[in-house]
């Protein structure tokens, strides 16, 4: 029949139109932004850098392989590494970016950098209101910018964030045996008695 996908539509609209009277589930619109919908766990806008503990300069977890930055489709990411080595959030010396810059206005949120990271460092924030009238300057973001906690990538995508953490807490401790038990041989090698060569 003429015209049945119109009159399907149109019964669809007051079918909607009615029930949004009678049913919550009905309203299909959203006053945004007083009213929002609740994000879900794997949403993904642009990226963040993780840092451990309280100082975000010395806990990032970058070390500036520039791997994120070579792999990177629209070339967004601009990394420039350290010359010297400081101390991470537990002591041990690491390089770390002297810049990390990425460019919001270009970044495309494929997530790659994400997915290449060998070291956990970059992740996929769900923070979406990042409108400015600066179109150069405003949409890049710095190391300063993009740095957010552990804990912040905790509450955003927790059940990810403890697979992380599980993950990177078992390799410090295989780390940490590995080297308690180097100390010991070579603690047992400095005590046992020098044998004479014949």
């Amino acid at each position: 029949m003429l015209g049945e996908g119109i009159l399907k539509g149109m019964a669809e609209t007051a079918r909607n139109f009615v029930g949004s009277y009678v049913s919550k589930d009905r309203l299909v619109t959203v006053q945004y932004p007083e009213e929002r919908l609740p994000l879900k766990e794997a949403t993904r806008q642009f990226p963040f850098l993780v840092y451990d503990g309280e100082d975000w300069q010395k806990g990032l977890r970058c070390v500036a392989c520039q791997i994120c930055e070579k792999e990177c489709p629209p070339k967004c990411i601009y990394i420039q590494k350290s010359k010297d080595k400081k101390p991470d959030y537990i002591g041990k010396p690491q390089l770390y970016p002297a810049t990390f810059d990425i460019d919001l206005s270009v970044c495309m949120s494929c997530q790659i950098c994400v997915e290449v990271c060998p070291f956990d460092a970059i992740k996929m924030d769900t923070e979406y209101e990042l409108s400015t009238d600066d179109r150069f300057g405003g949409l890049l973001a710095h190391k300063e910018q993009l740095a957010r906690s552990n804990g912040h990538y905790h509450r955003i995508h927790p059940t990810e964030a403890a697979e992380v953490d599980g993950r990177l807490g078992a390799e410090k401790t295989r780390l940490e045996a590995k080297a308690k038990a180097a100390l010991e041989a070579k603690a047992k090698a400095a005590l046992a008695p020098a044998r004479p060569n014949h």
